[in-house]
């Protein structure tokens, strides 16, 4: 039963593997962002601008924490690959309890540190009177949930380690469902404002993580760690913290870099927050087949990496590349021609200052995508590959940006600042990477 439910990507066509592997995935991600799209949608439309920024000034708090335990989780989902590329089931099972322990733990401190800290945080970022009381609900009562985003992520993580990647995909969808309705119910019909979409988006996360953990137990009988592997492997423990870890000061890296970006945009006032806020729901779709194929391609290589079949790893990443490029047209080419009608189908609002802004950070962001697509796939394939420090290196230079930008050039020219410090940051990272895969990880590779 569990073999018919996994995917070796050790064999066949490199392309065609990732391709089937990326589709649910990307699927499965883009219910996820509609969690955030309906949000929003209600948000505007039933309760107003003022609603869509207090969610949209919270966004980057929560990113920092949020990528921080994602990339831990997809670390540790490199490791389980690895394994499962090597057959080495016994070492799959030890994998897959350390990862438990290493979740639990992890939550319960970031919970503990965090929720009380929330009001003082948002203070931090300059979050605007007007709307501080919402933002604060909304955030607290989501951050109160962190562990039920962490476990779908961890039950997640594993299943696409074994090469499953429907199966999250079918969670969410149920899931997505779940979190229209209940937004519909509890800010439309009940007037519970902000805090309302917030219980709707627990609920709904609590539903898909408790579901995946119940089917993982249930399906794959044969990768569940018994007693003995509750006992920690030094070694494992070691190679899943640093794998893990590099990949979490990655992602939170750039998403500290956000909380700062944040801050100045804060400063901008209510409009240009709710701008952004839209502009970004629109980017995060757009986003997604890029981000979805840089993750199918980690699982590739991790797997591949693992049987020891390294010359099938730079032929498929240069073909993703390809498919990266296309997409990135496509994006740029809708943006140009539809962003403005669509951040006004999304906000429900016809202030001109909230469309032309939204619509500048759209059309700047996916401009510049194919740089970004580079980056996504360059972290992730080096990361498979245990090559941990050029890719932790390259968050660094985003934060780094993003501190200039924040603090001397936004002040100075305002929002169009904003609006090209990021693809600034991509620019440069991707280049950075790709040198480095050129002269050492290439050559390691003996292709």
């Amino acid at each position: 039963m569990t073999s018919s439910r996994t995917s070796d990507m050790t064999t066949g066509n490199s392309l065609k593997k990732i391709l089937m592997f990326a589709l649910p995935l990307f699927i499965g991600t883009m219910f996820q962002q509609v969690y955030s799209l309906v949000d929003t949608v209600i948000a505007g439309h039933i309760l107003g601008d003022s609603a869509v920024a207090a969610i949209g000034a919270t966004s980057a708090l929560y990113s920092v924490v949020l990528y921080f335990a994602v990339g831990l989780n997809s670390g540790y989902g490199i490791i389980i690959a690895r394994m499962y590329g090597k057959k080495d089931i016994p070492k799959l099972k030890s994998a897959f309890a350390t990862m438990v322990i290493l979740n639990v733990s992890i939550t319960a401190l970031l919970t503990a540190l965090v929720l009380p800290l929330l009001g003082k945080l948002l203070r931090l970022l300059d979050t605007p009177e007007e709307i501080f009381s919402q933002a604060h609900e909304y955030i607290f009562i989501i951050f109160a949930g962190l562990t039920a985003t962490i476990l779908y992520n961890m039950c997640a993580g594993f299943l696409r380690a074994v090469g499953n990647s429907r199966t999250p995909l079918y969670f969410l969808i149920l899931s997505c469902g779940i979190n229209s309705v209940l937004d519909w119910v509890f800010v439309a019909e009940l007037g519970m404002g902000v805090e309302g979409a917030a219980y709707a988006t627990l609920i709904a996360t609590v539903f898909s993580g408790a579901a995946g953990l119940v089917y993982i137990i249930r399906v794959y009988p044969d990768y569940m760690p018994g007693l003995r592997d509750l006992i920690p492997d030094k070694g494992l423990v070691r190679e899943m913290l640093s794998t893990g870890l590099s990949m979490a000061l990655m992602n939170s890296v750039f998403a500290l870099g956000s909380i700062i970006l944040q801050k100045a945009i804060n400063d901008l006032g209510t409009a240009i927050i709710t701008a952004h806020t839209a502009s970004r729901r629109i980017y995060d779709f757009l986003m997604m087949p890029m981000s979805t194929a840089a993750t199918a391609t980690a699982t590739f290589t991790s797997q591949n990496f693992g049987a020891g079949k390294k010359d099938r790893i730079t032929a498929a990443i240069k073909k993703v590349l390809l498919i990266e490029m296309a997409w990135s047209l496509f994006s740029a080419v809708l943006s140009i021609t539809a962003g403005k009608p669509l951040i006004g189908l999304i906000l429900g609002t016809t202030d001109n200052t909230v469309l032309s802004n939204g619509y500048l950070n759209l059309t700047m962001s996916t401009l510049f995508f194919f740089p970004l697509g580079v980056l996504l796939v360059m972290r992730m394939s080096m990361q498979a590959m245990r090559y941990k420090v050029a890719p932790v290196i390259s968050s660094p230079i985003e934060l780094a940006v993003k501190i200039v930008s924040s603090l001397w050039v936004v002040p100075k020219i305002g929002y169009k600042a904003v609006a090209a410090t990021e693809p600034v940051t991509w620019v440069l990272c991707a280049l950075f990477l790709i040198y480095i895969f050129r002269t050492t990880y290439r050559r390691k590779l003996m292709i």
